[in-house]
């Protein structure tokens, strides 16, 4: 009986080791941003955080001022155009902008700033996209892309801001964290 009692415990504590490290790993994701050439210029990063999706980028070759970036519910960049990406992600069927009082989409983010050096480093906390599993999730069915355009959203316009062209697009991926 004291053999299968200690088997019983070391089990227990086996199993919590476990979940406790695989609560420890965090969904990682990135998309590789490319003009309608198909050169790369840039990449964002998505990393779930306790309150929603970081995203991160950095973009290069972007005019000077503010640029709109969206998440866009199918994972296809085909360029120049990138239509292949779709409209916004957009699971809850709601009205686009971050000043809407019937939205935002899902995808809808804060605008960007490229320096005069044609540069823009970029960071947002999305609590309405996941990388896990659900409605919310960037990897559903079709899968999702990042999509930079060429001028900044308004907030408002449905349906997508009147942000102009879409000057870069990556498809989103999921990343396999190295285990250490």
């Amino acid at each position: 009986m004291k053999r299968r009692g200690i088997l019983t415990v070391v089990a227990a504590a086996l199993w919590l080791l476990a979940v406790a490290g695989s609560a420890g790993a965090q969904s990682q994701a990135r998309a590789e941003l490319k003009d309608g050439e198909g050169k790369s210029v840039g990449m964002a990063t998505l990393r779930e955080a306790k309150d929603g999706v970081l995203l991160s980028a950095q973009v290069k070759g972007l005019s000077q001022g503010l640029h709109a970036i969206h998440v866009h519910a199918v994972g296809k960049c085909e360029g120049p155009k990138f239509t292949s990406a779709g409209g916004h992600f957009n699971p809850g069927n709601t009205k686009h902008g971050l000043k809407s009082s019937e939205g935002p989409h899902a995808g809808d983010m804060p605008n960007m700033h490229a320096t005069k050096a044609a540069v823009a480093r970029y960071e947002t906390l999305n609590d309405r996209i996941s990388l896990g599993r659900g409605e919310s999730s960037v990897f559903d069915a079709d899968g999702s892309a990042v999509v930079v355009h060429a001028v900044a959203d308004d907030d408002v316009t449905d349906p997508a801001g009147s942000a102009g062209d879409r000057v870069a697009c990556g498809v989103i991926t999921k990343v396999t964290p190295k285990k250490k």
